[in-house]
């Protein structure tokens, strides 16, 4: 089983370690590490594959992490939305509160080692890479010590050094990048795989299909991620794709439907496609198929998911769908009320402990944000940094051509 991961806390969280750490088996840490099984609320849907078991092997330490990992994104981003209202963040800004579960359980199934590059929907992907929340606030607001130094801000996070290559802006487009990013793995033969990230908006495009084909001919170790939220924009999938079945758009790769609300379900389906992957080489389609295929490496998954915010802040998300829809999911699929049933039905913790985490959290992100809000924004020079390679001397002049205005070194 993959480590599990943790998201940073400064001392004002102690109450939250000694919960994670001393319940309820105080007497041994050996009793946090003891195996549960647990079930995936919904069975997985295969294409041209055998999909994996429904019993997801887990821990109580795991469980409390998960926990408290989606709280503190859901706080994020519900943050990022008062910020973003009182003009702090300015520009687009797209939230991905309701998804949380998809970015927890696929750290839970790779490592740092992995990759993963996704679309501008990012903030959380980026926390859960190892990010800080300082971090993320600052970049957000365009304060210079932000992941991008300020100057990408919502849709252009970065991580490099915890295999995240961002954050792009542009629909679609990071998929071949993930592709290559795959390429270079199997190059340097370094035994990783790459999850190249996208939503159901992306879905119809061509640059998709492009990347997806020549990484099934070169047997990249790429997996596509489809995060289906089921509005492209304030579009319904129904209405701008004719198949939204997003795993079997592969055609001749093979594909996974996955509950996207289900941090378990997502382990397991990121577990799965990581070995499939990397270990199990060629897959030989069942003989109910007209033919026999070889295939190895990419694979698809669609994780069926859900956004409470519109598709961004200048989106009331209200107009194309109903409150009743909404408040409908939140009900029954949260991803955070079924980990918090989980952890209660298992007597890990009590409903006032996990009240407990829930405050901790909260003012973490109230720390990070009245730091970042400390933090000064760039020097006004960064303007013209990152733009053209470094040693060539290039000098940027006025609008007349007469009077330089910089020198870049």
């Amino acid at each position: 089983m993959a480590a599990v991961r943790r998201l940073s806390l400064s001392s004002s969280a102690a109450p939250l370690r000694r919960l994670l750490i001393l319940r309820p088996f105080s007497s041994s840490s050996a009793d946090d590490q003891r195996v549960l099984t647990v079930e995936t609320s919904l069975p997985f849907i295969g294409h041209k594959i055998d999909p994996p078991s429904r019993s997801v092997d887990t821990t109580p330490n795991e469980l409390l992490s998960f926990f408290r990992d989606m709280s503190m994104m859901r706080r994020m981003e519900i943050a990022a939305d008062s910020l973003y209202k009182a003009k702090l963040i300015r520009g687009f800004c797209h939230l991905y509160d309701g998804q949380e579960a998809v970015a927890v359980g696929m750290e839970a199934a790779i490592t740092k080692r992995d990759a993963i590059i996704t679309a501008y929907r990012d903030h959380c992907i980026y926390l859960g890479r190892g990010g800080s929340l300082v971090e993320s606030f600052t970049e957000l607001m365009g304060r210079r010590s932000g992941c991008s130094r300020g100057k990408g801000g919502s849709m252009h996070f970065y991580k490099k050094d915890s295999g995240f290559y961002g954050g792009h802006g542009i629909v679609g487009a990071q998929v071949p990048l993930g592709c290559g990013v795959a390429f270079a793995q199997k190059y340097s033969k370094d035994e990783n795989v790459t999850f190249a990230m996208y939503g159901d908006g992306a879905a119809n495009q061509g640059q998709l299909f492009e990347a997806l084909n020549i990484s099934a001919l070169w047997d990249l170790p790429v997996i596509l991620v489809c995060e289906n939220n089921h509005y492209g924009m304030g579009t319904a999938e129904w209405r701008a794709a004719k198949s939204p079945a997003y795993y079997k758009r592969g055609d001749y790769v093979p594909g996974l439907k996955v509950d996207g609300m289900d941090a378990f379900a997502v382990k397991q389906a990121c577990k799965f496609a990581k070995d499939y992957a990397l270990k199990n080489g060629p897959l030989v389609l069942v003989q109910s198929y007209d033919f026999f295929e070889h295939y190895k490496m990419v694979l698809i998954l669609e994780m069926d998911t859900y956004r409470y915010h519109g598709h961004s802040m200048s989106d009331p998300g209200s107009t194309y769908r109903t409150r009743d829809e909404i408040s409908g999911v939140r009900q029954e699929r949260d991803p955070i009320e079924r980990i918090r049933k989980l952890i209660l039905s298992h007597e890990l913790a009590t409903a006032a402990e996990l009240k407990d985490i829930e405050k901790v959290v909260r003012k973490e992100v109230d720390e990070a944000i009245a730091q970042a809000k400390e933090t000064p924004m760039p020097d006004p020079s960064e303007l013209f940094t990152n733009v053209y390679v470094k040693g060539f001397g290039v000098e940027a002049f006025g609008a007349d051509r007469k009077e330089v205005k910089a020198f870049l070194p």
